[in-house]
């Protein structure tokens, strides 16, 4: 059992974004919180080095994204809460998969371990933590979810991923793995036509669709 970080244990998207936003706008890219979401949701800030560059006319320096982060990481340790129900679900699949879970994420190990650990999760998954940005490749290549299932001792295809984006679907899909897709707004159709296994809402309903 393979999951996500952001979006489907922290709700921390909005947070992340709403740094992002601000520090863009410092250096002359205006955009709106939602239009923000749909360009970087699901991807590293750095796969997105050209488009910030053409769009602020300035480079992507090691300075700035190391205020980013710091910024990002505050927010973050003042607001993010956990997904509601992940902790039912998480803890329910951690006794039913006898440990056998892990973490897959995008984001770099320090804002992983920081926010499960703000919201009380990250015991469920210590040791089984997986950072795209300690992959050759990020999402959506199948890197970080193909590290995460050969940890476990489990072929990809014999595992079941939980994302809320395209871009972690895509990653999971050509790790072999079966997407189940969380979309609280619940119109997923888009990840059904993508290839999720299926669609849902409430994180309380993950335990029973696993089940069949």
């Amino acid at each position: 059992m393979l999951f996500d970080c952001d979006g489907v244990l922290v709700d921390s998207e909005t947070i992340t974004n709403g740094v992002l936003r601000d520090m863009l706008a410092e250096q002359g890219w205006q955009l709106g919180l939602q239009e923000c979401m749909e360009i970087f949701l699901g991807k590293a800030v750095l796969d997105e080095r050209v488009r910030i560059e053409q769009a602020t006319g300035k480079a992507l320096s090691a300075d700035w994204m190391a205020a980013f982060r710091q910024r990002r990481n505050q927010a973050l340790q003042n607001g993010v809460q956990a997904i509601r129900h992940a902790h039912q679900a998480v803890h329910y699949l951690h006794l039913a998969m006898q440990q056998r879970i892990a973490c897959a994420s995008g984001a770099d190990r320090h804002k992983v371990e920081l926010v499960l650990a703000q919201v009380g999760l990250l015991d469920y998954f210590a040791g089984r933590i997986f950072s795209g940005h300690e992959m050759p490749r990020s999402k959506p290549h199948p890197d970080v979810y193909l590290a995460a299932a050969a940890a476990l001792q489990v072929p990809a295809s014999d595992c079941a991923v939980v994302e809320d984006t395209l871009t972690g679907l895509a990653a999971g899909l050509a790790a072999g793995a079966t997407v189940f897709a969380y979309v609280p707004s619940g119109d997923g159709q888009a990840f059904l036509d993508a290839g999720a296994h299926c669609v849902f809402d409430d994180m309380a309903h993950l335990p029973d669709l696993l089940r069949h």
